[in-house]
């Protein structure tokens, strides 16, 4: 086996392994930007988690529940 072959087995190697990152990166990304458990400002907004409507989804996949017909069932604070 000469160095030509050796390099050619590994580059779908380092393409699965750099979509895996990738995905990995993107994901914490939505996770840290758009979930309601983080605050960034916690002067202006300090409980984000009590803005949210019944209708929000904020899961990042949903099989079962229908957020468009959830009915508000707390009180406001």
């Amino acid at each position: 086996m000469g160095m030509l072959e050796i390099g050619c087995s590994l580059v779908p190697l380092i393409g699965f392994i750099s979509v895996g990152l990738g995905s990995a990166v993107l994901y914490l990304l939505r996770l840290a930007l758009y979930s309601p458990d983080v605050s960034w400002d916690r002067k202006n907004n300090p409980e984000p988690w009590n803005k949210l409507s019944p209708t929000d989804q904020y899961k990042f996949l949903a099989i079962s529940t229908d957020y468009k017909n959830l009915k508000k069932d707390r009180p406001s604070f």
